[in-house]
């Protein structure tokens, strides 16, 4: 991937005209549940009918979890002042961050003992690495690479695999992955083999945490179902691929009631959508490591408030909001 589209839902009140809410509709190709095809359309007749919002949210919200995610956003930035600042707390003042993992991409060992050296540099300890795209072998040479000169104490390495790995021998090489005391690994194997799946969190040395699982899984009752099926030990929320920040808090407090453990991980966003996504984790997240690091990807991001140092997120709200990109929208 080398470009992203997003769409912004920008809402006001005809009694004030000034006061805007802005909200993002991020899609991933190959992975959003949203259907391309009308995808704008949907967002058009949206626009259109705004003032019937609840009925679109109970209707056809459920089929376009991105738009829902960012029309529920606008209409709380809206309702908020169109500030951008949902609620007044430490994280908005500037003076707690979120913490966060760093991303690496695995290459040749000089280019990830770069990656990790600037990492800690800034201040990461927890990293995440993409593993099931190179040779398996390999990747395990350079998961020792790294565990060799940077021991656990050091650094908290969590893996993903985005389903790269057959049901058929997943198992053997989670008992391989085990020796580098691993924190987790992210989707083993592709969603869908609920049984599959539930006998790897079972018998997994590696403790597994779902996320393409959670996508499309809509109702109550379906998501408590799929937990108590799994039993993983974590999961984690993407909101504008679960359908918003009400429905991920549906799922965080089922999780809760389950005992299992999750973070957030933001979905390519703009800072549009990240903030939102960053302000909802400071109050419901807890003290996990949250993927909230991907606005560093854009060379055309809007600039905010939101930056990272020593690997965490803060809000610094001196440094503005530059939205003249939006300004034609």
């Amino acid at each position: 991937m080398r470009t992203k589209e997003s769409w912004f839902i920008i809402v006001q009140q005809e009694a004030d005209m000034s006061v805007r809410g802005i909200g993002e509709c991020s899609l991933i190709p190959g992975l959003s549940p949203d259907p391309r095809e009308g995808f704008e359309k949907e967002l058009v007749y949206l626009c259109r009918d705004i003032n019937n919002y609840e009925n679109w949210m109970g209707q056809q919200g459920q089929f376009f979890p991105a738009i829902r995610f960012g029309l529920e956003t606008a209409l709380e930035d809206l309702f908020s002042g169109g500030s951008r600042v949902f609620e007044e707390n430490q994280f908005t003042a500037g003076n707690n961050g979120i913490a966060i993992n760093g991303l690496i991409w695995m290459g040749e060992p000089d280019f990830m003992k770069q990656q990790i050296r600037e990492k800690l540099e800034a201040g990461f300890d927890c990293i995440k690495i993409k593993i099931g795209a190179i040779d398996f072998e390999q990747e395990l040479e350079l998961l020792g690479m790294i565990r060799r000169e940077y021991g656990p104490g050091t650094i908290e390495i969590r893996v993903d695999a985005n389903g790269a790995f057959l049901p058929a021998g997943a198992l053997e090489k989670l008992k391989r992955l085990s020796s580098f005391n691993l924190h987790s690994i992210e989707q083993p194997i592709r969603p869908g083999q609920a049984e599959i799946m539930a006998e790897l969190c079972e018998k997994s040395p590696v403790p597994i945490a779902l996320d393409e699982e959670l996508i499309g899984v809509n109702d109550p009752v379906s998501r408590r179902k799929l937990l108590n099926t799994i039993v993983p030990q974590y999961v984690i929320f993407k909101p504008s691929l679960l359908g918003g920040l009400n429905i991920t808090a549906s799922w965080a407090m089922l999780a809760d009631t389950l005992g299992i453990k999750w973070w957030v991980t933001s979905a390519l966003e703009s800072n549009i959508g990240l903030n939102a996504i960053a302000q909802w984790t400071y109050k419901y997240g807890g003290s996990s490591y949250q993927g909230l690091g991907t606005g560093q990807l854009y060379t055309n991001n809007i600039p905010s408030p939101l930056v990272i140092e020593k690997g965490q997120l803060f809000f610094k709200s001196e440094l503005g909001w530059d939205l003249n990109a939006l300004e034609n929208a």
